[in-house]
């Protein structure tokens, strides 16, 4: 297993869309790596770069980078992303903590956290990807008016979420207990995860939130 992982760590060092620490691309992902004007959308703690991916074919008119420690978990999307010829899509390898070392001030267009980590302990709460301390990183890579979305099996972190926006300048624009009872959901919210459908296998209910700083 530790050989398999030391394999993936070196080629997706080797990938033509894959980045890490090393790259300081902060006010460069238009210039440098994207080389277009287009929107950039991120996706925070990606992991294998499923949702990434699925947002990529659907919007081809976008540029989408997938956030994560583990190369060897982004080494599965990076790859994807060269088959399907997806010029769109980029990775960085970096702690979430150091966001706004990699990307400039009201750089990116849009943020998504899909199935993160809840962090239920009490010790852990400032790791949770919507504590305070990493909002306040969101808004000052995105700026106003620009949506976050976050999708979650977890009824502790949605409800911390909402607690955590509410004394905030944020107005939420769309909130789901269960994207299943809605119709006509919208395709980006159709893309599934590894953990989405283990989730859904216990009939674990998915729930949605996309709010924006105001």
């Amino acid at each position: 297993m530790a050989k398999n992982k030391l394999k993936k760590f070196n080629q997706y060092e080797s990938f033509p869309n894959t980045f890490d620490a090393r790259n300081l691309l902060k006010g460069k992902w238009h210039t440098e790596v994207f080389k277009n004007t287009n929107p950039i959308t991120v996706e925070i703690a990606c992991g294998r770069g499923e949702y990434v991916i699925g947002l990529a074919k659907l919007y081809p008119e976008r540029n989408f980078v997938g956030v994560d420690v583990k190369a060897a978990r982004m080494w599965e999307g990076a790859k994807l992303a060269m088959e399907n010829n997806l010029p769109n899509v980029a990775f960085i390898r970096i702690q979430i903590d150091f966001l706004k070392e990699y990307f400039a001030p009201r750089e990116v267009d849009e943020i998504w956290i899909t199935f993160p980590d809840p962090q239920p302990q009490k010790p852990r709460e400032k790791q949770r990807l919507t504590s305070p301390r990493f909002l306040g990183d969101y808004f000052e890579i995105l700026g106003v008016n620009k949506n976050i979305n976050l999708k979650t099996d977890s009824d502790m972190f949605f409800k911390y979420t909402l607690e955590k926006i509410e004394p905030i300048n944020t107005q939420i624009k769309e909130l789901l207990f269960n994207i299943d009872e809605k119709e006509d959901l919208q395709e980006e919210l159709k893309i599934t995860t590894y953990y989405e459908r283990k989730w859904r296998e216990s009939n674990i209910p998915i729930k949605y939130l996309q709010f924006q700083f105001i």
